[in-house]
């Protein structure tokens, strides 16, 4: 037990050390991922998402059916932890290359460009016209992981489950774009790693009532989240482009 407090108290000595003076941007990367799943995540991945909701339901029993492992079912938690391994592993990647100019006058440019070249991703998916510059649509990239996973959807559950999260996380997507470039202008793989699991658990809340009530319900309601969406996205924008200016200045 000793060694385990020991182990436990390292890690989150570590993730101290990784936040430290980051919590703005760790913070708003979880916005990015919970505004932007309103718009971008609940098309993109949902089918993914119900998909697997289906093949989860099939394979129970009629009387085993209840509302409660429906939903369940509908939060697909091995998923999305999959979905947040694979966000953190880049962006503790991503974050660990920026970081080479740590401690350099060059660093405080390439973190002001990475967090701009993040909000001008946000903004091309504010921008009805310019949705199509953030990465939207199939690509050769996107077809071949799709091959890959399409086995494990046969029975998502536990470590296909979590398999498949991993796999689909490397699926090409601009607000992903977005957020990595911000992530990687930690200049820290902790705080990039942290970011990046922050994000996930932004988008988590839509893409789980997208599995729960289906697109044909959201329908219903989503709308006036969608009028809202392009605003909070444009002012998470304006928030990454002020801390980019701020380390020009700094």
């Amino acid at each position: 037990m000793s060694d385990l407090g020991t182990l436990l108290q390292s890690g989150m000595a570590i993730c101290r050390t990784g936040m430290d003076g980051r919590e703005g941007l760790i913070g708003g990367l979880f916005l990015t991922g919970l505004v932007g799943s309103l718009s971008h995540c609940g098309g993109m991945c949902g089918p993914f998402v119900l998909s697997q909701v289906a093949a989860r339901m099939q394979s129970l029993p009629p009387d085993r059916m209840t509302e409660t492992r429906r939903l369940a079912g509908a939060a697909l938690l091995p998923y999305h932890l999959g979905r947040a391994t694979t966000y953190a592993g880049l962006g503790a990647l991503a974050a660990s290359l920026a970081g080479l100019a740590g401690g350099t006058p060059a660093f405080g440019w390439v973190a002001a460009l990475l967090l701009s070249l993040a909000a001008l991703a946000l903004l091309a998916l504010a921008v009805p016209g310019l949705r199509g510059m953030a990465g939207s649509g199939e690509t050769w990239w996107s077809a071949r992981v799709g091959r890959l996973a399409r086995p494990l959807f046969a029975s998502p559950s536990g470590w296909r489950g979590w398999l498949l999260g991993v796999a689909l996380g490397f699926i090409p997507c601009g607000l992903l774009y977005a957020a990595l470039a911000a992530a990687a202008a930690a200049g820290n793989p902790v705080a990039g790693a942290l970011g990046m699991l922050a994000f996930a658990a932004g988008t988590v809340p839509m893409l789980i009532l997208v599995g729960a009530v289906g697109h044909a319900a959201l329908a219903h309601w989503r709308g006036p989240l969608l009028r809202l969406a392009p605003a909070m996205l444009i002012l998470n924008a304006a928030v990454l482009g002020f801390m980019a200016w701020r380390m020009l200045v700094t």
